[in-house]
């Protein structure tokens, strides 16, 4: 029997949402729909704030914006003081949009044109520079007052090979030969304060692979500090933070995470002469994976000698995850909370692809076409990697709080698809 956790809470056999009946938003608004509850936005970074604060009072987190870049939940996390992870013009973007000042953005990019180093440029925001190559560009541009270099601890971790940031394979950062080269350069030209950073990867709920990395990352600023002769102003251990997506998952313990890991860092910047300074982090999937829930509408039951199917109207364009990473998503029949369980079953999209499968081999109860289903943890790397593939229009994207919604973004139309596109244009010689 899986456990709720808040926001989700069973009434009478339907599933709600801080207060709000899903079947009453699914007929509302149709499906497929994400639901976001802002209340638990705000609790996962109050609790991430409170335990990092006990360990250390000079914190700052930055939400990566990329794994929900909803105006609604930007503008949640501004409300609570937080900072912003950028790693593209288009999130900076909206961040300054949504209330960010360009001291509170940092951007972390890769393979960065220079027409977007000059857009970083005249916002005035802090940048992490993941190459030589970049650094070189960004100089020749304007030399900024701050700067931040993406350091390569040569240590990863992750969920899935493709969302481990570093080691040996991986293209992010620099290696400790060029990170020196970097800071150097840098200085040389003129800029005055200075950042390093890591990332290890996503989706890490083991407090080991932080700390390994971590030790590395302040060995290597310690040979900064004392052959190019620089102080930090921040130490950015990256995001990575997981999440419980199975029910056999056990949460990182955020208290153990917090003691281990500002123990290490206040010790060390102690015994390398590297002051006291600000510790930040950079999650996203933390702060809003299990604020975010996927509703979709079961409209074909289908069964082969082989396998038994549960179509629904949600795809891998809905939510891209279990097709591209094997990830598991918890799926509840949100109108059949009392149902004791009857088979297994294979959930499939409307995408004509033989991959598109939301899940395999999952125990549901007994299915009818009309059903609700409930996917879940899906805040975060939902829609903000949702795509209009098959020529599906994207979902709407509705915000609840103690039991009252408000749509966040529409549902795209059929004519949506048609915009930037030209039906004839003249050839250009």
């Amino acid at each position: 029997m899986y456990t709720l956790k808040e926001p989700l809470e069973n009434k009478n056999g339907q599933l709600f949402i801080d207060g709000v009946s899903t079947k009453t938003l699914a007929e509302k608004f149709d499906t497929p729909l994400y639901v976001i509850s802002e209340k638990r936005i705000r609790q996962n970074y109050q609790r991430l704030n409170n335990a990092l604060k006990q360990n250390y009072e000079k914190v700052k987190i930055f939400y990566a914006a990329k794994a929900n870049s909803n105006l609604a939940v930007l503008k949640t996390m501004e409300n609570e003081g937080a900072n912003i992870d950028a790693v593209s013009p288009g999130e900076v973007f909206m961040a300054l949009t949504s209330g960010f000042t360009p001291d509170r953005i940092l951007f972390t990019g890769t393979s960065v044109r220079n027409d977007e180093l000059k857009f970083l440029s005249d916002s005035n925001v802090t940048v992490n520079v993941d190459s030589l190559s970049q650094l070189d560009r960004l100089l020749k541009i304007a030399v900024p007052k701050v700067l931040s270099v993406r350091v390569n601890p040569e240590i990863g971790a992750g969920h899935h090979n493709h969302v481990i940031t570093a080691g040996k394979q991986t293209k992010f950062g620099l290696w400790e030969n060029n990170a020196l080269k970097a800071y150097a350069t840098a200085k040389a030209a003129g800029v005055e304060k200075f950042g390093i950073h890591m990332h290890i990867g996503s989706g890490v709920l083991d407090v080991k692979p932080f700390l390994a990395a971590l030790d590395k990352l302040l060995g290597i600023a310690r040979k900064i500090h004392e052959q190019v002769g620089i102080d930090f102003e921040s130490v950015d251990v990256g995001g990575g933070i997981g999440v419980p997506y199975k029910p056999e998952d056990k949460e990182l313990d955020l208290n153990v995470y917090s003691e281990k890991v500002l123990a290490l860092f206040k010790n060390k910047t102690q015994q390398y002469g590297l002051g006291e300074p600000v510790f930040c982090v950079e999650p996203g999937r933390f702060l809003v994976a299990d604020a975010g829930v996927l509703l979709t509408t079961v409209n074909t039951l289908k069964a082969t000698p082989f396998r038994k199917f549960i179509g629904v109207d949600a795809g891998f364009t809905t939510l891209v995850r279990p097709a591209m990473y094997g990830s598991y998503h918890h799926i509840l029949v949100a109108n059949k909370m009392f149902a004791s369980e009857e088979g297994k079953y294979d959930i499939a999209g409307p995408i004509c692809e033989s991959g598109d499968l939301l899940a395999k081999d999952r125990r549901l109860p007994k299915m009818e076409e009309g059903d609700l289903l409930a996917v879940l943890n899906a805040g975060a790397y939902g829609f903000s990697m949702s795509s209009q593939y098959n020529a599906r229009p994207r979902a709407a994207e509705v915000l609840v709080k103690d039991g009252k919604y408000k749509v966040v973004r529409e549902r795209e139309q059929l004519d949506d698809l048609m915009v930037s596109q030209r039906m004839s244009a003249e050839w250009e010689q």
